[in-house]
């Protein structure tokens, strides 16, 4: 099956991103687009070159023009976060940069899937659909998706499992205000906090450390900032999950930012949910019933997103 994908952005996120979908044979046609046109030369022509070690497929730099029929837009382009810098700090100068281009992107790629990277993701998600008029049902953040990776790791490493077999979700905004329901946080069937007290080789110590493992889901990317001065491998990997299910129309159940209709008494801002994608994008969402407090956290979270984008020219 053939699928062509574009990222715009060809900087580390964008980079990595398609060396990663490159890597793992999910589009038979990769497009980079940069204001760049050099970087963007260079960096599919080292990717391409690697590739006869692995399947071939067509990688190469180009302009807007080279955006028609792509299946998929994934859109990384933007200032990165400094260190000490937040995701929301970056809001209003990422917003503008979206809007420049993203008229001349939709113009060639009316029907495409777009895949938001670009960071404070919830709120560039929001500016797609509506500063770009691109249906909500096809323009999907990575949302959470990358913070719920990080969850499933560290409790993987403290029950000694693999993280395969840990139900675990980050909702909310990927930032400082996501919620880990922790309610509905389990291994084969059973509630994490019974599962460490019936394991007595767990440390019944880390129930009383749940906040602690919430402050490191949510500091993770900005020490990784800290020690290297960027994150792009991991989320390269969660954009390439993404990918795949659209590909593959598998109907996934990912945490994803997208734009909310009502869901736990939500509106009008996009946040993570559970949320099922396949090849038309967003499908459905699944609801689980969260506890009085989670769904105080999750209301609080969409309602500091909406404080954001009232102060900003969207």
């Amino acid at each position: 099956m053939r699928k062509k994908i574009s990222i715009i952005g060809a900087g580390n996120v964008g980079a990595t991103t398609a060396f990663t979908l490159a890597s793992h044979g999910l589009a038979s046609e990769i497009v980079l687009i940069d204001i760049n046109k050099n970087k963007a030369k260079g960096e599919a022509m080292d990717i391409l070159q690697g590739l006869v070690m692995n399947t071939p497929i067509d990688i190469y730099a180009g302009e807007y023009e080279c955006l028609k029929d792509s299946d998929i837009v994934i859109v990384t382009m933007g200032l990165a976060r400094k260190p000490g810098q937040t995701r929301l700090d970056l809001a209003q100068q990422n917003v503008n940069i979206t809007k420049e281009v993203m008229a001349n992107i939709v113009k060639y790629a009316p029907d495409s899937i777009y895949v938001v990277v670009s960071n404070p993701v919830d709120i560039i998600t929001y500016t797609l659909i509506k500063a770009c008029g691109i249906p909500a049902e096809r323009v999907i953040g990575t949302g959470t998706l990358l913070d719920t990776a990080r969850l499933r790791s560290i409790i993987a490493d403290i029950v000694n499992l693999s993280g395969r077999n840990v139900h675990a979700y980050v909702f909310g905004e990927h930032g400082d205000t996501s919620v880990i329901p922790w309610s509905i946080t389990s291994i084969a069937g059973i509630d994490l906090a019974t599962y460490i007290r019936e394991d007595q080789s767990i440390p019944n110590q880390y129930l009383d450390h749940l906040q602690m493992i919430e402050n490191d889901v949510r500091t993770s990317g900005a020490k990784i900032i800290e020690y290297k001065g960027a994150t792009f491998y991991a989320i390269s990997l969660a954009v390439k999950t993404l990918c795949e299910s659209i590909k593959m129309d598998n109907n996934s159940i990912l945490t994803v930012s997208t734009m909310m209709t009502g869901q736990y008494g939500i509106e009008d801002v996009c946040l993570s949910i559970p949320t099922v994608v396949g090849a038309k994008g967003v499908l459905r969402y699944i609801t689980p019933a969260l506890s009085e407090d989670e769904h105080k956290a999750l209301l609080h979270s969409a309602e500091s997103l909406k404080k954001v984008i009232k102060e900003l020219d969207i």
